[in-house]
């Protein structure tokens, strides 16, 4: 799983749409389709159905607080490292 897949996940998941998640991202739409199926085959399964609107399966429900808690861990740990940068540059002179 990469971080870029969980972005998109989470875009899709708030505009329900792929054309604008797409958009959201800055990537293109079939790009950002490919990442969703990837991570669909590393999940073992659909995280939405897409007809006749987009919707999150099941499985998407049961994911999306795992991949919510996941991005705001990555965010936190850029957030420390980028604080601690001039303290351990520091440190290492």
């Amino acid at each position: 799983m990469q971080m870029q897949q969980v972005q998109y996940f989470l875009a899709l998941c708030e505009e329900l749409s792929f054309t604008r998640a797409a958009r959201r991202c800055g990537i293109s739409q079939p790009s950002l389709t490919s990442a969703i199926g990837a991570l669909e085959r590393e999940l073992g399964g659909a995280l939405f159905s897409r007809k006749p609107s987009i919707t999150l399966t099941g499985l998407g429900r049961i994911v999306r607080p795992y991949l919510d808690e996941i991005a705001c861990n990555a965010s936190h740990a850029r957030e420390i490292a980028r604080s601690l940068m001039p303290r351990v540059d520091a440190m290492e002179s």
